[in-house]
């Protein structure tokens, strides 16, 4: 199993979500989350006076897939968060040992 986490810019979750849950994919946790990188942020201008926008808002969407669906779901991001410009995210993928589904103690893939 892989953990796919993604960090994306807000206006693109919703077409992503239902990318994803159309796709077959079941569930997914979001979190609002605020960083920058190669974007660097902006400056704004508040009652006359400049300053930096530095930690930009973004979605942090983390989902948990079988091995074979890894390829779909990152290719699903992609297409959806894409836009060629500067700041349209990051994709970490990491390995995960075991899944446990609490209420009915299931493990592994089937805990997905």
């Amino acid at each position: 199993m892989k953990k796919i986490e993604a960090i994306v810019r807000p206006h693109a979750m919703d077409e992503i979500r239902e990318a994803l849950l159309g796709a077959g994919f079941r569930g997914m946790t979001l979190s609002e989350v605020r960083g920058f990188g190669r974007q660097k942020g902006h400056t704004e201008v508040y009652r006359g006076a400049e300053y930096l926008v530095d930690f930009l808002p973004k979605i942090k969407l983390e989902i948990v897939v079988a091995d074979k669906m890894v390829e779909k779901a990152v290719s699903i991001i992609i297409k959806h968060s894409k836009s060629g410009k500067v700041g349209d995210g990051k994709i970490f993928i990491y390995t995960v040992d075991e899944a446990i589904r609490v209420r009915t103690e299931e493990t592994g893939e089937d805990a997905l």
